[in-house]
């Protein structure tokens, strides 16, 4: 009896951990379209930028766009496309005209810290 019981509570527990453990992984295209519209204030007006993560528009809009793609956009790009074909969904990120220049990712070879290419 205490066996079943057992068995009973763990298979949904498994089957979340299943489905959950791919909320961790996708493409996270809420969030990156808020990260691009960040990044888009910021290049036009630093001190605007500055003012909605003092306000805190951006950091809850951040925390809303992780909650959407935590349980929604992440999940269904995973189970629905990715998983079954061992192969990923990029994400293309907005493209910005730079008016005072870039850095670039500290992921690069080539990068440095706040080195800035004009």
């Amino acid at each position: 009896m205490l066996r079943r019981r057992r068995a009973s509570l763990l298979a949904p527990l498994l089957l979340a951990a299943t489905v959950l453990g791919s909320c961790a992984a996708g493409p996270h295209q809420l969030r990156r379209t808020i990260d691009d519209w960040d990044r888009q204030l910021y290049v036009n007006s630093p001190w605007f930028n500055a003012a909605l993560w003092v306000v805190p528009v951006i950091p809850v809009a951040t925390i809303g766009g992780f909650t959407f793609d935590f349980l929604i956009g992440d999940p269904y790009a995973f189970w629905f496309g990715d998983a079954w074909d061992g192969e990923g969904t990029g994400f293309e990120h907005a493209p910005v005209e730079a008016v005072d220049g870039t850095v670039d990712s500290l992921l690069l070879d080539r990068s440095g810290w706040t080195r800035t290419a004009k």
